[in-house]
Formats: C-alpha cells, sequence, structure tokens
C-alpha cells in the first residue's frame, strides 16, 4: 500500500505547511503549473516525485517534466495531465490519451476547481486536487491524499491549506 499526496497549481508556492503533507506520503504527484524547478527538488528530497509541466512553465520546467505522465501504482494505471477539459468530455488530447493507454485513474489540474469524480463514460477515477499556491482566483488552497493498493482507493482526504489570502510563510 502507497500513500499518495495531489498537489496541482503551486505557481512556484510551497510552504511548511505543504511539506509536511509531502513527507507523510511515498509518492507527490504534481498536476502542473509547478512555477518553480526548485519544488521539484524540494519535493523529491522528501518522496518520490511525479510531476507534468503546465501551461505557466518555463523552458526550464517543461525540459525536466514532461507534457503528460503514465504511471503504474499498485496495479493502478495512472494519467496525469494539467489541461484536461471537462470530465467526462475531455480535450482531444486527452481523450487521444485515455483511449490509447486506458488508465484507471487520471489526475488533473489547471482549473484551481478541486473535483473527484467517477467517469462512467470513461469507466475512470478523475481527480483534480484543487491549487495549493497563491496564484489564481480560488478561495481555498487544496490537495488530496489517498492510500492505494492492489485493492483499489482509500481513505482520501480533502487537505484544506486555508484562504489563498492567508498564508504561511513560503520556504522558498
Amino acid at each position: 500500500m502507497k500513500k499518495i499526496l495531489l498537489i496541482s497549481d503551486t505557481h512556484g508556492y510551497i510552504d511548511n505547511t505543504i511539506l509536511k503533507y509531502v513527507k507523510e506520503s511515498d509518492i507527490t504527484i504534481h498536476a502542473g503549473d509547478v512555477g518553480n524547478a526548485k519544488i521539484i527538488d524540494t519535493i523529491g528530497n522528501h518522496t518520490v516525485f511525479i510531476g507534468v509541466y503546465g501551461n505557466i512553465d518555463d523552458h526550464k520546467i517543461r525540459s525536466i517534466l514532461k507534457e503528460n505522465e503514465i504511471v503504474e501504482i499498485e496495479n493502478h494505471k495512472f494519467l496525469i495531465t494539467h489541461i484536461a477539459g471537462k470530465s467526462p468530455f475531455y480535450n482531444q488530447k486527452t481523450k487521444k490519451l485515455i483511449n490509447e493507454e486506458n488508465p484507471n485513474i487520471i489526475i488533473y489540474g489547471h482549473s484551481h476547481l478541486l473535483k473527484v469524480e467517477f467517469d462512467k463514460k470513461n469507466n475512470l477515477t478523475a481527480i483534480n486536487p484543487g491549487a495549493a499556491g497563491k496564484h489564481g482566483f480560488h478561495k481555498k488552497r487544496t490537495m488530496i491524499r489517498f492510500k492505494i493498493s492492489t485493492q483499489g482507493l482509500k481513505d482520501m482526504q480533502i487537505i484544506d491549506l486555508g484562504d489563498r489570502g492567508k498564508l504561511s510563510n513560503s520556504i522558498r
């Protein structure tokens, strides 16, 4: 069984609260808009880091991360992307990847809106952890964590990092 932390849209921001949850996870999945390569290093110093770049990420981050990742964890296939579109009517790139790869779980970001749903049309679990950073229109900063085994996902929790306007000190 693995402990997974899902994070997205940090936009170059990480603090000790985020880092506390990173340290408690076996794997941290970042669904794009990382914003700063130091975030990749900081998270990677404490857990296995799997991530994709987002639309705000520069050439340096794009040279480290890919646009999409397909990974298998505990016999579950994950598709990780930043801009997926709205479930179950994803954008063309995402539809193509879903059809080719047949993932059980899709992790995405971009909208800054936390969402967890079972997509019956594509027979997969779609998860957007919301936005953990301080830039954007979101009111709450959020992440998601869960445990996964060959039997499936369990103990899923929404992590409320507080209002976007009330931030703890950044560790960058």
